[in-house]
């Protein structure tokens, strides 16, 4: 059973940051991406930021400059440093680890609130 377990939501300001952390019970190489989604209220949920097996990332356009996705292959974990953050980015955020084309798992969700 594969569990991510992430950390490090809470309420901010306008123009603050927060790093989240997602901790996977097995290595992060048993998948070919590990990322961050995040849904708002009424909305669909959404990609964030992406992180590959071989180390490339991407980035929804509009974190783009202002998050960062990064990994501790020692311990597991993924991270995502959130700058400059908009009340806009307020959402719940979630862990995924894609397995292969139709396996992947999440998180039970962190809450992120920014406030203006």
């Amino acid at each position: 059973q594969v569990q991510l377990v992430e950390s490090g939501g809470g309420l901010v300001q306008a123009g603050g940051s927060l790093r989240l952390s997602c901790a996977a019970s097995l290595s992060i190489f048993s998948f070919n991406a590990m990322g961050w989604y995040r849904q708002a209220p009424g909305k669909q949920r959404e990609l964030v930021a992406r992180i590959f097996s071989g180390g490339s990332t991407n980035y929804a356009d509009s974190v783009k400059g202002r998050f960062t996705i990064s990994r501790d292959n020692a311990t597991n974990t993924v991270y995502l440093q959130m700058n400059s953050l908009k009340p806009e980015d307020t959402a719940v955020y979630y862990c995924n680890a894609l397995a292969g084309l139709l396996l992947q798992y999440w998180g039970q969700g962190t809450q992120v609130t920014v406030s203006s």
